[in-house]
Formats: C-alpha cells, sequence, structure tokens
C-alpha cells in the first residue's frame, strides 16, 4: 500500500475518533479538569486528522518526497540523495483507478528524470507474489514508436546515436552481441514480455535491440548504465505506471540541484 494513501487511512481513522470524542462529550466529561484533559486531547486529535488527510491529498496529487536507494542513477543522483517529484506534471492521478491521470501539464519528453512504480517483471517472483510495489527512477530516454538500440554501450534511438553527457561508465569490460532469437520479431516479443530480467547481465546490458518502443510506454534506462536494472531488462516502461517528475535535489545541502 502506497503511503499516501496509508496517511489517508491513518487520517480517517483520527476523524472518525474525533467525531466519537465529541459525541461522548457531554455524557462522560462532567468535571472542569477533565474537561481541560479531555480539550487538550481533542486538540490533538484534531489537528493529526487534518494534517494527515491534507498531507495525503498533497502527495497523492501535487508533490511527494522520495530518497535515491541504489547506485542505478549516479552520478546525476547518489545513494541517500533526497528529491522532490512533481506528481501532477503529467496528469493529475484519479483515485482508484488503474494509473489514470487526467489534465496534463506537459506530456513526457526524452531525457526527463521519472519516477514511477515498478512494472511486475522487475520484481522477483517472491515479491510478485507477496504483492510488494515500490518506485523507481530512471531516465526517460525514447517515446512510443521510436526505434531503439545499443550498440557496444552507445544508445541510438531512431539510428542516431544519443549524446548523453549525463551517462556513467563503471565497468571498462563491453559485453559482445549476442544472437539470443531467431528474429527480431521474437526478440521484441520477449522484451516486451519482460523475459531479458532473468537473463545475465550480459547478454543485455552493452548490446540490445533494436526495439521498437510499442504505444503507451517509454524506454527508461538509469545513468549508471553499467548498473541500472532497466528497461533493458524489464520492458517498456507502461504509461499507468508513471508516477511523476524528479524536480529537486534537496539533501545533503551540498547537493542542493535542479534535477535534469
Amino acid at each position: 500500500m502506497e503511503m499516501e494513501i496509508k496517511l489517508f487511512i491513518a487520517g480517517c481513522i483520527f476523524l472518525v475518533i474525533a467525531i466519537i470524542m465529541q459525541m461522548v462529550k457531554k455524557k462522560f466529561i462532567k468535571t472542569e479538569k477533565a474537561n481541560k484533559v479531555f480539550a487538550d486531547v481533542y486538540s490533538w486529535v484534531d489537528t493529526l486528522w487534518t494534517a494527515l488527510i491534507i498531507a495525503s491529498v498533497i502527495m497523492y496529487f501535487l508533490i511527494q518526497a522520495f530518497k535515491i536507494p541504489t547506485g542505478s542513477m549516479e552520478k546525476t543522483l547518489l545513494i541517500g540523495d533526497h528529491l522532490f517529484a512533481a506528481k501532477c506534471v503529467y496528469g493529475f492521478r484519479v483515485p482508484f483507478t488503474d494509473g489514470k491521470r487526467i489534465l496534463p501539464i506537459k506530456k513526457v519528453k526524452k531525457g526527463d528524470v521519472v519516477i514511477f512504480r515498478c512494472p511486475p517483471p522487475a520484481l522477483s517472483p517472491i515479491e510478485r507474489a507477496e504483492g510488494v510495489k515500490k518506485d523507481y527512477i530512471k531516465r526517460c530516454v525514447a517515446l512510443e514508436g521510436d526505434k531503439v538500440e545499443i550498440k557496444d554501450k552507445v544508445l541510438y534511438v531512431n539510428d542516431v546515436a544519443m549524446q548523453e553527457d549525463y551517462v556513467n561508465y563503471e565497468d571498462t569490460e563491453t559485453y559482445k552481441n549476442f544472437n539470443l532469437y531467431e528474429s527480431m520479431d521474437e526478440y521484441q516479443k520477449a522484451w516486451e514480455r519482460g523475459e531479458f530480467a532473468t537473463l545475465p547481465v550480459a547478454f543485455v546490458r552493452d548490446n540490445f535491440g533494436p526495439v521498437i518502443v510499442p504505444k503507451g510506454h517509454y524506454m527508461v534506462l538509469g545513468d549508471n548504465r553499467d548498473a541500472s536494472f532497466d528497461a533493458r531488462f524489464w520492458g517498456p516502461l507502461p504509461d499507468k505506471y508513471l508516477k511523476g517528475q524528479a524536480l529537486v535535489n534537496y539533501w545533503p545541502l551540498k547537493r542542493i540541484k535542479y534535477i535534469k
């Protein structure tokens, strides 16, 4: 369950407690001392339910804080960095729908650093069985209809080599190209199903594709290209999993910056 939903539920619980307290006040609170204690407790309960529900609404629709857990985006984002993400920039999420959004401020574009719910193929079998949900952060490098290919670590989009100043390569070794499938159609379908997530890293990391990003999907990669478990492995990112755009790194103080 996502944090904003937990906060909303907690806020509702405290709201019910506040209502019950008002209902029983006249019946059970008789003395001045008891009334003072009641007023103090009620003040805290009233403040809590208001703050929790407001916070849940802000986190669900507008802005959310995230902490970077891995090095997949180094050196753009380091382990332990704290950032704010704008959740409304690609549209306001409609509650109780499968990721539907309305009134987008802008469309996703190449180069955006995006935050999204981890797609099922990126989870381990145990995590899927337990219903685990977690967020990933990667950079969008291609949109629907784009042809994507990686040749000896160089990214090509629509047959044009990309100039990626933000990319970090940790490994000096380049894995050779493996001919995994008899046809590119089989390769495309296997990738879309997320089957590469179970392959050895050497089969996918440095030579990949070509594939076509399906309609309603994005190609997202980590800036730390040699150490990122990304869409090369678990397939194209469905639009419904998108949560927002990373905007500002606010902690630690020496790394405060606009994320680009």
